[in-house]
């Protein structure tokens, strides 16, 4: 899911508006933030199922942990939305915000149909198939530390935008790790399909994070 046509990620100076014209932006892309949840609630709805799967299944752990994933890179792609100087960046932020927001919506609408908690008695990463399950001081792969998302949180101009193409380079890297496990590890077909989906577009994004990192000399 992308970002919609109608934000607008062109500047306004701030001189001319008060600021006004970054508030409207990102208030524009928060609505369209939750426009992504409830769309992917109703997607998550629309697939019949004829088994569900269970409070220690691959695919509940899967939708547990991937929605969290997802939910800190929802935060930092808001904040490049609201605050990178480069346009580029801005607007990848709003598509990553706006895109990971819906797919946490459809992975939360499959633990309700299934009957799950949105938490469960799992460790992280415990559904990962043998080997490929990496937690590190309680973060699944390629999550940031709260230091460095106080980093990022205090970082401004250039220096943020390098900083936050760094760290969602990491981000994505680890959430593709995630992803090729449930790849590897279910048959159920919607989150076969979803899954392939969320890895398709983190690839998209990283050749797009990669090149503009070059580009400003990151």
């Amino acid at each position: 899911m992308t970002a919609p046509a109608t934000l607008d990620s062109t500047p306004e100076t701030p001189a001319a508006d008060g600021g006004r014209g970054a508030g409207r932006r990102y208030g524009l892309v928060a609505v369209a933030v939750v426009v992504g949840l409830l769309l992917g609630y109703a997607g998550g709805l629309l697939t019949p199922r004829l088994t569900r799967p269970g409070d220690a299944s691959v695919e509940a752990g899967f939708a547990r942990d991937m929605s969290a994933h997802h939910a800190q890179a929802v935060e930092m792609g808001l904040m490049a939305f609201q605050r990178a100087t480069d346009p580029e960046v801005r607007g990848m932020g709003g598509d990553i915000a706006t895109g990971q927001q819906g797919e946490i919506g459809t992975m939360q609408t499959w633990l309700r149909s299934w009957g799950l908690d949105p938490t469960g008695s799992q460790p992280r990463m415990a559904w990962m198939p043998e080997g490929m399950a990496t937690v590190k001081d309680g973060l699944m792969p390629g999550m940031a530390t709260p230091a460095e998302m106080e980093q990022l949180r205090a970082a401004q101009g250039r220096e943020f935008d390098v900083l936050f193409l760094n760290m969602m380079i990491k981000h994505h890297l680890g959430g593709i790790h995630m992803i090729d496990g449930v790849l590897d590890a279910s048959d159920e077909p919607d989150v076969v399909r979803t899954a392939q989906t969320m890895k398709n577009t983190q690839q998209t994004d990283l050749t797009n994070l990669r090149n503009a990192l070059k580009r400003l000399g990151g």
